[in-house]
């Protein structure tokens, strides 16, 4: 049983309609989690938790409210592209990975809950269309790659004076100090760091790290494949 009061945390209001919408992803995702891996057995248990709240989180940036078109890199299991297109039918979401069965379920999923706004493609972020290219208001990234490597996969596709939500653990610090040089070259600045805790038992920190985009991305990005994670900047 979904704790869905908890979400008032984030902001969120549940109405009758969301509850409804909520429980039948939850449904959806666990029946194809027993045939398909999506996420392990044990965070099954945590679902709600781990996975739903957590990527909801991007509630608690004031800006996420000005959002239009949202891409989000190496969606997974589609966190936290499904559960925000859920809750946010006005903004158009484009959920990418690699791994063509974990987009199978979100198409499914979307078809299934009638989804309109939530779009789902196979591919690597350095060879998505030249089209995405400067055209999302937001790109997310959750549990992907360091923050050097997934702000290189990001910056080309984020709008100047848009914004690129990483989500992290409580090591944040040590990945920002990373990214320094990253931050530099693709011209983003970090705006702010977010902190609030997962509802589980034991203490479970996350971040939402806040990075606006202040200029046109150089015209070296994206590079070839592999070369973000091979030769970091």
């Amino acid at each position: 049983m979904m704790k869905l009061n908890l979400l008032k945390n984030l902001n969120l209001e549940i109405t009758p309609e969301t509850e409804k919408l909520l429980t039948l992803y939850q449904e959806n995702f666990l029946a194809y989690n027993a045939h398909t891996n999506l996420i392990s057995k044990n965070d099954e248990k945590v679902f709600f938790e781990k996975h739903l709240y957590d990527s909801l989180s991007i509630n608690l940036f004031k800006g996420f409210k000005e959002c239009k078109k949202l891409l989000d890199i190496g969606t997974g299991g589609g966190f936290p592209a499904c559960p925000i297109a859920l809750l946010n039918n006005k903004i158009n979401i484009f959920a990418v990975d690699s791994i063509a069965k974990k987009i199978k379920f979100i198409n499914k999923l979307a078809q299934e809950l009638k989804l309109k706004n939530l779009t789902a493609i196979v591919a690597r972020a350095e060879e998505l269309p030249i089209s995405y290219l400067e055209n999302f208001d937001i790109a997310t990234s959750r549990a992907v790659a360091p923050l050097n490597v997934i702000l290189e996969y990001a910056a080309p596709f984020i709008k100047v004076g848009g914004y690129f939500v990483a989500y992290k653990s409580k090591i944040v610090n040590e990945e920002i100090n990373h990214a320094q040089n990253a931050l530099e070259i693709l011209n983003f600045k970090i705006e702010k760091i977010i902190k609030y805790e997962l509802p589980l038992e034991e203490n479970f920190e996350r971040n939402l790290v806040i990075i606006k985009k202040t200029n046109k991305t150089p015209k070296d990005f994206p590079r070839k494949v592999g070369m973000a994670k091979s030769n970091p900047l």
